[in-house]
């Protein structure tokens, strides 16, 4: 560029030029940026340095399993059941299975990634340096989503449960209605806004004290968990599970709609992947933390729903404190009412610390990666904590909690984290069988693409309500065929030393198929809201994204130059290489 002094004032450009010059450079920047993928070792070391400090690590893994178990255990059973009944009858705890089985099979898939790559990103980073960045930020950005709208439903029925400990009948009693405002949205939630602001600030401190904390509550919670396991047997009855209409009144495609509408219960496993920064040993404690925490889970989950479901018949479940109402109004317990309301509470407490401890950790490394403001990495010297991330998600989580009823956010919390579990489990599998050097992707990508059509077939089958069992046996056999075709004839590539996925691929085949057909049993308008939700998504990363990931490539690469620069003049002057550094 010339340097005369006609040509001085095209270097002075407003912010309104700068921002039509980088919108012009759009298509360029998309195709340098959309699907540039980090390594594993830039993730861990050259990304994970833009933080400034670095998260301190003081996890084990029996902080993991009980982070994992406290995750899961206050959101699931309290929030979904009594709903899910409606679909699936006494049969709700064979729900919570298939959701069970789902998504251990995904945990495997998470935890050969958070073993390789254990950073703070969870679904973002294994998706970013597997498919790119676009992927990764799209993955990323709907796990963020999840984690917000669980916390603020979670947040919302512990006001319920709370109302109940204290002996009051109307779950809406602690709330404050609003005339003007619409039907889903006019009952304002003091008491969970204040939950998430002082989950927030304990955050903020550290997270060492934060899992002792949680530890502490998860033990007192598995504890009360038996207890009202072993009372709703006692007080329950065989007869409950068989009438009306027999142990699935709404036959296996009921069981199957409950099954993911349940499956929000179990969104608190990956969490723990998000800890990976924190974690001491994080190749022997992440399996233990997160398969552990799934099927500690699972068998709760299933034992409590069996025992609400043989002590009060199904259609007399209530939809909100469901086993709280079930020892009040139908045993006459009213004490054991009011503990399970005390315990239930607590065990929501422990799951929100968790799944706040988590969404953080997710927003931290998505800023690292410059898709979102940067000052959002920001790790603070003193505590080891994202502090930004931390309050900006509160702010978050605690403004919908104060507004919006829990059935607007279910079903859409439970299409998000399946269609992300879905994602992981095919980078799992591309990473495994791909390797640049000795094969082309392509056949990769063609068994992927069969396969998710496969099992999109086989689930519109299921569906509809006419008889296609033979198409489903058709579409089923072919999930089946491909799979094995591919075990045969695709060698395995990429297999991590320190701890694998066995049986690759069925596994993560598996997670493919259960995520699928689970969401193909959720509700239109579930589609509808993510499809708008990935809109706003997309136009975000048009408009912000692709263009600040562009530009911090370009000062990378400026620095790079610029220190190559200096050691190539001197060698010795480090001095100089420290001024450039900082």
């Amino acid at each position: 560029m010339s340097s005369s002094p006609a040509a001085t004032p095209h270097h002075h450009h407003s912010p309104f030029s700068s921002i039509l010059h980088s919108l012009s450079q759009t298509p360029y920047r998309l195709r340098r940026r959309l699907l540039a993928t980090w390594t594993p070792d830039q993730e861990l070391n050259q990304v994970r340095e833009r933080s400034g400090a670095d998260m301190k690590k003081k996890l084990e893994w029996y902080d993991l399993v009980a982070l994992g178990v406290g995750g899961m255990l206050g959101a699931g059973v309290f929030v979904t059941t009594g709903r899910a009944a409606k679909f699936s009858g006494p049969a709700v705890c064979i729900s919570y299975l298939i959701a069970g089985i789902s998504a251990f099979l995904s945990s495997l898939c998470y935890t050969e990634f958070s073993v390789e790559i254990p950073v703070a990103g969870g679904a973002f980073s294994y998706l970013r340096v597997t498919f790119g960045e676009f992927v990764g930020y799209f993955g990323g950005a709907n796990i963020l989503l999840e984690y917000v709208l669980s916390n603020a439903a979670v947040a919302r029925s512990f006001t319920e449960y709370l109302s109940t400990a204290f002996g009051l009948d109307d779950p809406n009693s602690w709330r404050i209605t609003v005339g003007g405002l619409s039907k889903d949205y006019n009952n304002l939630d003091i008491p969970a806004v204040v939950l998430v602001i002082l989950l927030t600030l304990c955050l903020c401190h550290s997270t060492k004290e934060s899992s002792m904390l949680n530890l502490l509550m998860t033990v007192f919670h598995v504890i009360f968990f038996g207890f009202v396991i072993v009372a709703g047997f006692y007080n329950g009855t065989p007869t409950n599970l068989v009438e009306p209409k027999g142990f699935a009144p709404f036959g296996v495609r009921g069981v199957v709609d409950g099954a993911a509408m349940v499956y929000f219960s179990y969104i608190g496993y990956d969490s723990v992947s998000t800890m990976a920064e924190e974690i001491k040993y994080p190749s022997k404690s992440l399996p233990i933390g997160i398969g552990g925490s799934v099927l500690i889970v699972s068998a709760l989950y299933c034992l409590m729903a069996l025992s609400l479901s043989s002590m009060i018949p199904y259609y007399m479940i209530s939809e909100g404190a469901s086993f709280s109402s079930a020892f009040q109004t139908k045993v006459g317990w009213k004490w054991a009412g009011n503990v399970v309301g005390a315990g239930a509470s607590l065990g929501i407490v422990a799951s929100l610390l968790v799944a706040m401890l988590g969404q953080a950790r997710y927003l931290c490394v998505i800023g690292r990666a410059r898709l979102m403001p940067s000052w959002l990495a920001k790790v603070h010297p003193s505590t080891g904590t994202p502090m930004n991330a931390t309050i900006i998600l509160g702010i978050c989580t605690a403004s919908i909690a104060l507004f919006t009823d829990l059935e607007i956010v279910l079903e859409i919390i439970s299409i998000g984290t399946l269609f992300v579990f879905y994602l992981v489990a095919n980078a799992l599998i591309y990473r495994r069988y791909v390797s640049l050097s000795a094969n082309k992707p392509l056949p990769i990508l063609l068994f992927l693409l069969l396969f998710t059509a496969s099992s999109i077939a086989f689930s519109i089958c299921w569906r509809l309500k006419r008889s296609f069992w033979w198409l489903m046996v058709l579409f089923g056999g072919l999930t089946i065929a491909i799979t094995a075709l591919f075990h045969c004839k695709v060698p395995c590539h990429h297999r991590p030393l320190k701890w694998s996925v066995p049986l690759m691929p069925w596994p993560a085949a598996a997670s493919i198929f259960l995520n699928i057909f689970l969401m193909s049993s959720l509700k239109k308008e579930s589609f509808q809201r993510f499809g708008v939700w990935n809109c706003i998504v997309v136009v975000f990363y048009l408009l912000y994204g692709v263009h600040s990931t562009f530009q911090a490539e370009e000062e990378e690469m400026n620095m790079e130059r610029e220190m190559t620069l200096v050691m190539g003049n001197d060698p010795n002057s480090s001095s100089q290489l420290e001024k450039l550094e900082a």
